[in-house]
């Protein structure tokens, strides 16, 4: 199936390579040059000749996307959208952690995205996307927008043992993100926030839970019920994440306390109005709930997704309730599971019916113990190639040349992380220690 010494070698040879492309200019952003990346590329071989074309493609896709901006921050367009969205831009150089202790133009380009979305979490904590300039691209509420920051600086400290990203302008970005969750605990007294696309301006009505307020899914579709259980399971995690950061490298007590005292909160949140008895299946977590008896049984191939919950450190595989889950998600019994003569996988109510988004089926495979189904996994994305050797945001399960998104960097990126850690023998970067939360037993 592969020559497992292709990446092993290029990920030893980083250090080697030269450095990244030089001065920027005055008033634009330049692209970037990251050798030690093509040569991980290039160097990359497979007896699937077909996946080795596909790997290198993905790996180098990001770097397509980057840019080095004139303030000496990092920007990161999602594909076909001229914008940057915290979330897509925070999983899109992912991959780039597995270069970035060894190769220091990649931890200049990582430092560089990660001080860039520090300013944007303090010019305005409810926007998902923004500009090179810095302006609000969508100001749309999305919990995950406020986690994914601090989950990728997390995982770019512990990687690297780098604590220079951690300065005042950091520290500023959690006081915003942990203020800014905290008001939106109790949405209908504290928080201000509209959108025209959210029900009546400001959702449906919801009960106190302890859990946050959202607005709008992963997919930038608003919630239906305004307490999303992914994005829930995520804040936990991030926020165990600031809460590490602010005792071990800020020596701030309080904060780290404030931030544990959130978490508890959220994660109690989850485990009494998150778990909905299905005969069929069990206990299986929502998707979304009100926290008035109301719940959505479904998922959404955006990540978070419940899907996802062992690949973000909320939860393990092997956890019963998230079994019961998963058994659900991958069932006809999910509304937005499809099933094709191509693939068959989970798709989003952001694009047509019995259109599965690669981003579901790699995290299928990135949430799998069994090498079988990651092997099913593997061959249904390759069969979703349309010829350029990318993927795309979703395709009909039964004509891949039918796809949503010539260009989308997202999926491309957790492809590369699929193949490394699942078929290469790296192990996974985690993005938090969540091993001290409690779980509600059956």
């Amino acid at each position: 199936m592969r020559e497992a010494s292709g990446l092993r070698n290029a990920l030893r040879a980083f250090a080697l390579v030269a450095c990244v492309a030089a001065a920027l200019a005055p008033h634009a952003a330049s692209s970037l040059e990251l050798p030690s990346i093509e040569r991980a590329a290039e160097t990359y071989t497979n007896s699937n000749v077909h996946l080795q074309e596909m790997f290198r493609a993905a790996l180098l896709d990001t770097g397509t996307l980057a840019q080095q901006a004139p303030d000496g921050t990092a920007y990161v367009v999602t594909g076909d959208i001229p914008a940057e969205w915290l979330r897509d831009a925070s999983a899109q150089v992912r991959p780039y952690l597995y270069f970035a202790k060894d190769d220091p133009n990649v931890r200049q380009l990582l430092r560089g995205i990660i001080e860039r979305m520090a300013k944007y979490m303090q010019i305005d904590p409810y926007a998902n996307a923004f500009t090179l300039d810095y302006r609000v691209f969508e100001q749309k509420f999305e919990l995950d927008s406020l986690s994914y920051p601090v989950t990728l600086a997390w995982s770019y400290w512990k990687t690297t043992g780098d604590t220079s990203i951690f300065n005042e302008d950091f520290s500023r970005a959690l006081d915003s993100m942990l203020a800014t969750m905290q008001r939106e605990q109790n949405h209908p007294r504290d928080s201000r926030y509209t959108h025209r696309e959210i029900f009546n301006g400001s959702g449906r009505a919801v009960g106190y839970t302890g859990m946050i307020w959202t607005g709008f899914r992963p997919s930038d579709d608003a919630c239906f019920y305004n307490f999303l259980i992914p994005s829930e399971m995520f804040a936990v995690v991030a926020l165990g994440d600031m809460a590490e950061i602010e005792r071990s490298v800020y020596h701030n007590v309080v904060k780290s306390s404030e931030a544990i005292a959130l978490r508890d909160e959220v994660q109690r949140g989850i485990q009494t109005y998150g778990l909905v008895l299905v005969p069929k299946y069990g206990y299986v977590y929502a998707y979304e709930v009100d926290g008035l008896g109301h719940a959505i049984l479904t998922d959404d191939a955006n990540i978070p997704s419940l899907l996802s919950a062992p690949y973000l450190g909320y939860t393990m595989p092997a956890d019963q309730f998230y079994l019961n889950t998963r058994s659900f998600l991958l069932s006809q019994d999910n509304p937005s599971f499809y099933q094709g003569r191509v693939a068959r996988g989970i798709g989003s109510f952001h694009t047509p019916d019995h259109w599965v988004w690669p981003l579901a089926l790699v995290m299928q495979g990135l949430t799998s113990t069994s090498q079988a189904e990651r092997q099913d996994v593997l061959n249904e994305l390759l069969a979703s190639d349309p010829g350029d050797h990318l993927l795309h945001e979703s395709f009909d399960v039964d004509d891949p040349s039918r796809f949503t998104r010539q260009a989308f960097g997202w999926p491309n990126a957790l492809f590369s992380e699929f193949v490394i850690t699942q078929f290469e023998g790296q192990a996974e970067i985690p993005m938090g220690d969540t091993s001290d939360l409690e779980f509600r037993s059956e």
